[in-house]
């Protein structure tokens, strides 16, 4: 950045991970460290990403922060908690390196606008990408080099995930200080290419029981959560990280499944009980399971966050037959042409034998629409100016 420009600023990106071995539920509220491991596939950037700019200058009165475009508060400790921990890493690395004061820039106020180009708050890991790009980008603009997955974690536990592509393991880690609770890459997104996600968008609507607020529910009520985290899920883990580096999808798509399921249980254990599946979350279940019996294997594997809205797992020779089975079941209403988003997907007809397996009564518009994507990378910086999303001022371009 030339020295007579008085803005520090940087731009990156940051993907959507959806775990098939779910977190939920902490054992330390302040450090974010869970109760349980967890795994997770990166999405591919090109089809779901938040964007990032942060800008520092010693012009800037306070730290401001713009989200979608609207300016929210910036007090909020989640984010206090990240920002006050990229400072402290930032003035550490500075007086260690360099043995002398730590330069004026670390006490400059900062500028942040955040955009993502999914749902927000729809049970579709927005949080978790939101968190990752936002230490990402503090990072590089506040110049703090190394692992970041503690400061990612402050602000949402999944986020630590997304600072990796491909395969993702959140270890729990043992440590009262949470130093060992850190993620890391189990294979890239290279090692499975024919891994294909399809995310059925029951709902963008903002959930009604927050991420957050459910899992400290369910710490302090539902036994099945704490047997699931010391009994269920560390064999599970290492099955499933086998069947990743084995390339395994009927072992893959089986467990995925079966922890989803497990997942939402815990959640109806909670007293009093939180529901996030809807009729038509239920009724895509049941598609997958009538799907996979017609073929006599697993082809197909659903998963549900903290939402209503399905990730499907499947290989890259079925895709474009389930999409044909989901528009069968789920007649797009009015938006046929904006119904499949995101990789193309060749159009086929269902044969009448498959139809007469699915036997399910159609629920138009109950999906309305699929973002087709795959396994994609970490993290990006981007070296346009153009794509700041702050100007030379520090404020939005989109309020300009």
């Amino acid at each position: 950045m030339a020295s007579e420009n008085p803005l520090t600023i940087v731009t990156c990106t940051a993907p959507v991970n959806i775990a098939v071995i779910k977190y939920w539920g902490k054992r330390d509220e302040e450090l974010v460290l869970p109760l349980n491991s967890s795994l997770s596939v990166t999405l591919h950037q090109d089809q779901l990403k938040t964007t990032t700019t942060a800008a520092i200058s010693k012009d800037f009165k306070e730290d401001r922060i713009w989200l979608n475009g609207t300016e929210v508060d910036v007090g909020q400790p989640r984010l206090q908690s990240c920002l006050g921990e990229i400072r402290r890493l930032a003035r550490k690395h500075r007086s260690t390196d360099d043995g002398d004061t730590p330069p004026l820039s670390l006490s400059y106020k900062v500028h942040i606008a955040s955009e993502n180009n999914f749902p927000t708050a729809a049970g579709l890991a927005s949080s978790a990408a939101g968190y990752a790009c936002l230490a990402y980008t503090l990072a590089r603009v506040y110049g703090v080099e190394g692992e970041l997955s503690e400061v990612a974690r402050r602000g949402s536990g999944s986020a630590c995930r997304s600072l990796y592509g491909g395969f993702v393991e959140w270890h729990m880690g043992e440590r009262a200080d949470g130093k060992d609770s850190i993620a890391q890459q189990v294979a890239p997104e290279s090692h499975w290419p024919e891994l294909r996600i399809l995310i059925l968008v029951v709902s963008t609507e903002k959930k009604l029981t927050g991420s957050t607020a459910g899992m400290q529910t369910s710490v302090e009520t539902s036994t099945l959560l704490q047997f699931r985290a010391t009994s269920v899920v560390p064999a599970r883990m290492a099955e499933m990280i086998q069947c990743i580096r084995e390339r395994d999808f009927p072992g893959f798509g089986q467990l995925t499944m079966k922890d989803s399921n497990q997942f939402h249980a815990t959640c109806l254990d909670t007293f009093p009980p939180i529901s996030y599946l809807n009729d038509t979350s239920r009724h895509i279940m049941d598609l997958v399971h009538r799907f996979n019996a017609h073929h006599g294997q697993t082809k197909v594997a659903y998963t549900f966050d903290a939402g209503p809205n399905a990730v499907v797992f499947t290989l890259d020779d079925t895709v474009a037959e389930f999409v044909a089975a989901v528009s069968h079941c789920f007649p797009p209403e009015s938006n046929g042409d904006k119904f499949l988003k995101g990789l193309p997907v060749r159009p086929v007809p269902l044969s009448d034998e498959l139809k007469t397996t699915l036997a399910l009564d159609p629920t138009p518009g109950g999906v309305r629409y699929i973002i087709a994507t795959k396994a994609g990378p970490g993290p990006q910086i981007l070296d346009d100016p153009h794509l700041h999303l702050l100007g030379s001022h520090g404020l939005p371009k989109s309020a300009a």
